[in-house]
């Protein structure tokens, strides 16, 4: 026993209350009165006792064995702690090695770990074990974030395929102004353009890294790998954002901004959206994929975690875009805004279809349903502005208002927003929602469906109210003219450049022929108006009334009286415009049609009557002057242009 405890001392517990029992067992043994079933247990239970003798010694040089691979261990691995060199730097050789030696550490911990360690040494093994390890964790995090950062590359957006939409489109200008841009850029990267992946960084260096991920993960580091990896990352989207001029504005700060600037901002935060979900984003989580993709969901959670600040940012823009004043100007920037967002709606939920991802899916429709609101609510604020807007002056000439010119293009523009507006313009329950212009009743929506007026979509029956609204407006702006004929000038001008503006543009099959049919009447009505109030005063002057024996000197009464009001006309007149050429030379042939008619005809009737000196005017010389009205600019009858 003595050589025994000299050699093995720390086996005095157990062990020699096992020695004690083999001795038992043997003294028992060895009387000569026991049966052969006590014989027999007493055999079993001495070959127990031997292997478990045997196993705690085999115990003891296993525990030994360990410490002599931890020595080793520790060695490999604590060199590196003093060495400033990144290990990934220096080639396969070392990194395998060095791998090789964590993954052996790990592997001796959790073998420490499931062994029943009692005496103060073996515990001390074990946390020895633990420390090289968490050192070993700790430089692999290190090589890890290094390896992210120094090989990512480059992400240059500009040389992709995609237009900026703040380079061609057109700008909204404030009510009133008839430079009204009417080509709005639409620019969008459509669906059926492939998703767009991008190496973010250098593909040879991905199996190295998913290996250090998949080991800092089973070693029980998974953590820290996953926040190194947050980390690098969120700082690389920042840099991309930086490279796209984004800049990260509260909402207090966009409610700030002058129009001009949160224009321009919005334009390029449409075109931010595009790249950065379906290019940006969808490359961003294959790479989570191709490093945490054996490793479950932390693929998922990583990538979330990565993206998910800059993406609430976004849409943090666009929610403050939407609290703003709804002024009409803003209508189609912010029409923008939701085409984009709910054209990328299904890449959102794609990308980030799992619960870490929920709070951006649920965030994304909160701000789509308030872009919405603001749509409808600016669409109102321009009926209300067309209906609000007065003058003190009236246009000169009587021409076309910027009012009627603003209006109509910016109908037109709305036209490639057709399909959003219809469904923007009602409800949930599909019934419209926006309160109409009064003249828009049932018995006129039936009329006009007989005619063919419009398609009954939400998007015409508001234009037509538009369109009204600014019809009572134009009639109250007649209403600025002294002169009842000019009153019917500006009106028939503009309502034929309304007819014009829905004939030659997308807004015909939206208003319908049947509206085009019930203006131009209308403005064809003014032409009307506008012959009998002037004219028929004047050409009554020629009527004979079936008296056709009239003394001479009421005939030169009659002839003077007539010059008199004609050249009144004529100075006038002149100064009146209609900008549409084919209007204006309609308005000049109907008009010569009747007034030269008239005058040949009562100077044929009294050529006999009265001397030429009394006839100052021919009727070619009548017709040339009738050419020079409505040119808008004013000439003098003293000396008149006349045309050979």
């Amino acid at each position: 026993m003595g050589e025994y405890d000299a050699a093995v001392p720390e086996l005095e517990g157990e062990e020699n209350l096992i020695a004690a029992a083999k001795q038992i067992v043997r003294a028992l043994g060895s009387k000569r009165n026991l049966t052969d079933d006590a014989k027999k247990i007493l055999a079993e239970l001495g070959t127990q006792l031997t292997t478990i003798t045997t196993i705690s010694e085999n115990e003891v040089d296993e525990i030994s064995d360990d410490e002599g691979r931890l020595n080793v261990i520790q060695e490999k691995i604590m060199i590196w702690e003093t060495d400033q060199s990144m290990i990934w730097d220096l080639g396969s050789s070392e990194t395998n090695e060095y791998i090789n030696s964590v993954d052996e550490v790990r592997k001796l911990t959790e073998k420490l770990e499931a062994m029943c360690l009692k005496d103060d040494g073996e515990k001390e093994l074990l946390r020895r074990a633990h420390d090289i390890l968490q050192i070993a964790m700790a430089r692999l995090e290190e090589e890890f974030k290094y390896m992210l950062v120094q090989n990512k590359q480059s992400f240059e957006p500009e040389h992709m395929s995609f237009r900026s939409s703040e380079e061609d489109a057109g700008s909204v200008v404030s009510l009133g102004d008839d430079s009204f841009e009417e080509s709005q850029h639409r620019d969008s990267v459509s669906r059926n353009s492939e998703e767009y992946i991008v190496e973010l960084v250098h593909p040879y260096t991905i199996p190295e890294l998913r290996c250090i991920a998949n080991l800092m993960f089973i070693s029980g580091y998974g953590h820290e790998c996953s926040q190194a990896y947050v980390s690098v990352r969120r700082d690389a989207l920042d840099d991309f954002l930086l490279i796209l001029e984004i800049e990260k504005l509260s909402i207090e700060d966009v409610l700030r901004l002058e129009w001009g600037s949160l224009n321009s901002k919005i334009r390029r935060w449409v075109r931010t959206m595009k790249i950065f979900v379906r290019v940006y984003l969808a490359s961003e989580k294959c790479l989570s994929e191709q490093i945490f993709g054996d490793l479950g969901t932390v693929n998922l959670v990583s990538f979330a975690e990565v993206s998910k600040a800059s993406m609430m940012w976004l849409l943090n823009f666009g929610e403050a875009v939407s609290i703003g004043p709804h002024k009409p100007e803003k209508l189609f920037p912010i029409l923008d805004m939701y085409e984009v967002l709910a054209d990328l709606l299904p890449d959102i939920d794609s990308l980030y279809a799992d619960e870490a991802g929920a709070r951006v899916r649920i965030d994304c429709r909160e701000v789509l349903r308030r872009l919405g609101d603001s749509v409808r609510a600016a669409f109102l604020e321009f009926e209300n502005a067309i209906s609000t807007s007065t003058s003190t002056n009236p246009i000169a000439g009587g021409g076309i208002h910027p009012l009627t010119k603003y209006v109509m293009n910016y109908l037109n523009a709305l036209t490639g927003y057709r399909e959003t507006l219809n469904f923007l313009l009602k409800d949930q329950d599909g019934e419209d929602t926006m309160s109409l212009s009064p003249d828009i009743n049932p018995s006129t929506e039936e009329e006009n469906a007989r005619e063919g007026a419009c398609d009954g979509s939400p998007l015409a029956l508001h234009f037509r109210s538009v369109a009204s609204i600014l019809e009572c407006n134009l009639d109250d702006k007649a209403k600025l003219y002294k002169d009842t004929s000019l009153q019917h000038i500006f009106l028939m001008n503009n309502i034929h450049y309304m007819a014009q503006k829905v004939v030659n543009s997308n807004l015909q099959s939206i208003l319908g022929d049947g509206w085009i049919r019930k203006h131009n009447w209308k403005f064809q009505q003014h032409e009307i108006n506008y012959e009998r109030n002037t004219w028929s005063s004047i050409l009554a002057i020629l009527k004979d009334e079936g008296n056709s024996n009239s003394s001479r000197t009421l005939l030169k009464e009659r002839f003077r009286n007539f010059y008199t009001a004609f050249e009144e006309v004529y100075r006038t007149q002149t100064a009146w415009s209609i900008p549409n050429g084919h209007l204006r030379e309609d308005l000049r042939i109907s008009t010569s049609l009747k007034v030269i008619q008239a005058y040949r005809t009562f100077v044929g009737r009294h050529t006999n009557q009265i001397s030429d000196k009394h006839i100052k005017y021919s009727a070619d010389d009548l017709q040339n002057y009738l050419l020079d009205l409505f040119e808008g600019s004013q000439r003098s009858f003293h000396n008149p242009h006349r045309r050979s």
